[in-house]
């Protein structure tokens, strides 16, 4: 069979573990006397520390770069250019939360806890079933949501702005 494995006998993986670099432990160590940082300059000083992004005296690249801010900006890019503006609505909650023969609009869709959020256009999503015939007022529907309220016998309705 193979090695019997439990915590007894975990260690780590061969190579993975190094020991510590003593520095400064004489000409023999290979890190002795000045302890690999060279002999003089900024970084052979205690305290030296380079900040990321220093370049010595050349002008670091994020000032060299031109600064695009914002969407309106002749050549940056596009903001947020695939959010969607809208708030959607289920037809499983529509089913859940409307009668047979409801008008359903966004101020009634607001008051049962739907689409809440004022002044986001509404949009119908055809997840879920809806065995009801009701007449749907909203910004926007999906393909599936649009057939799906039709076959129930419901009607679709865009919001004229």
């Amino acid at each position: 069979m193979g090695q019997e494995i439990g915590l007894h006998s975990l260690r780590p993986a061969p190579g993975s573990r190094h020991p510590k670099k003593r520095v400064g432990r004489g000409e023999g160590s290979g890190v002795g006397k000045t302890s690999g940082r060279g002999q003089k300059g900024a970084g052979a000083r205690s305290g030296s520390k380079s900040r990321p992004g220093a370049e010595g005296g050349q002008m670091p690249i994020h000032m060299r770069l031109r600064k695009l801010r914002g969407p309106h900006m002749k050549k940056s890019m596009p903001f947020e250019q695939f959010r969607t503006h809208t708030q959607p609505v289920n037809l499983r909650d529509l089913d859940k939360r409307f009668a047979d023969g409801d008008d359903v609009t966004p101020a009634t869709l607001r008051a049962r806890g739907l689409a809440t959020r004022k002044g986001i256009p509404v949009k119908v999503l055809g997840q879920g079933e809806i065995g009801k015939k009701l007449s749907v007022t909203a910004h926007g529907f999906s393909k599936a949501a649009r057939e799906k309220i039709e076959a129930a016998g419901g009607t679709c309705t865009l919001v004229e702005e």
